[in-house]
């Protein structure tokens, strides 16, 4: 876990970095409060800070404030080093949202244990954030993450002028899995189509359930042929191999509906959403086990409706 380290005066500094070096800490160091200020906001910053109250560009607290004011989606625990002990000071300093303080000149086991107390409180934020996200079946994002997360790409492939693409899948008759072998083992089967497809994917894409067998994957910067490679790898995971289940070996198929998106036919979320779910079901249609891509906008032929075909 990273900490950083904000303090103008270089004998603290160096001897904070080597204590925390050696409990494991990586230390990002800062000597004003602006630098400070500015490496906190980072998407990737650290998590902890162990802030000096005085220093040049931006006090302390002035950090800590603005910290808290700026309502970042992560939480960052500031401990404030301060030769001042008074009540008044230490109040100011949790008002302005200082998580704890620790009195100059400071003991090293003392560092330690508060250091300590601030990681334990940090990964219990990240658990129950990651908690919050996460489908409790299948571990992979829930409705609302995966939205969100589309949402975002979206804004920031159009920022960027990239294409990104949407994978739609559904596994085909799972209803008639459930009624035969029972829904414990369309849990099993669900779980394990979810590891399966999700392997297919690079490490910065994101992939989660949409709602009952529905799963989304989003592709940043991802083009209609390699969402179609993409695609056709997760569809054959699942047809290639039937899934072991404590209630019987049950041969699983999907359908993938795919729709990209890029500057030259920008559209939002819920259009690239049904454009997606109309190629899913066009694959339903076609007889299951198979990807269909939707055409790019302005291209697409009415296809006559011949009814919903059975999930």
């Amino acid at each position: 876990m990273k900490v950083l380290v904000a303090d103008d005066d270089p004998v603290s500094v160096f001897y904070l970095q080597d204590v925390l070096s050696e409990w494991g800490y990586e230390v990002v160091v800062a000597t004003d409060g602006l630098a400070a200020e500015a490496i906190l906001r980072q998407e990737d910053g650290p998590l902890l800070a162990v802030l000096d109250w005085m220093m040049p560009g931006r006090d302390g607290i002035d950090v800590c404030h603005n910290i808290r004011q700026a309502g970042m989606a992560r939480y960052v625990y500031m401990i404030m080093l301060t030769s001042r002990t008074e009540t008044e000071f230490i109040v100011a300093a949790m008002n302005a949202g200082a998580d704890d303080y620790i009195a100059k000149p400071f003991i090293a086991e003392e560092m330690r244990v508060r250091v300590r107390a601030g990681r334990r409180i940090v990964d219990l934020e990240h658990e129950l954030r990651r908690q919050a996200t996460r489908d409790a079946l299948t571990g992979i994002f829930n409705r609302g993450a995966i939205l969100d997360l589309l949402q975002k790409e979206m804004a920031r492939q159009a920022r960027a002028s990239n294409c990104l693409s949407l994978i739609f899948a559904d596994l085909d008759h799972f209803k008639r899995i459930n009624d035969s072998y029972g829904h414990l083992a369309g849990d099993e089967v669900l779980r394990e189509a979810t590891r399966r497809m999700a392997s297919t994917l690079r490490n910065y894409d994101a992939f989660g359930r949409y709602g009952g067998e529905e799963l989304l994957a989003v592709l940043p910067d991802c083009d209609p042929q390699h969402a179609l490679f993409v695609a056709e790898r997760m569809r054959g995971v699942m047809a290639d191999t039937s899934v072991p289940t404590a209630y019987g070996v049950i041969a699983v198929t999907v359908s993938i509906g795919i729709a990209s998106v890029n500057a030259a036919n920008a559209m939002d979320m819920t259009e690239l959403l049904h454009r997606a779910d109309s190629a899913l079901y066009a694959a339903k249609m076609q007889g299951r086990n198979c990807v269909i891509a939707a055409p790019w906008p302005g291209t697409e032929k009415q296809a006559p409706d011949d009814g919903i075909p059975e999930r």
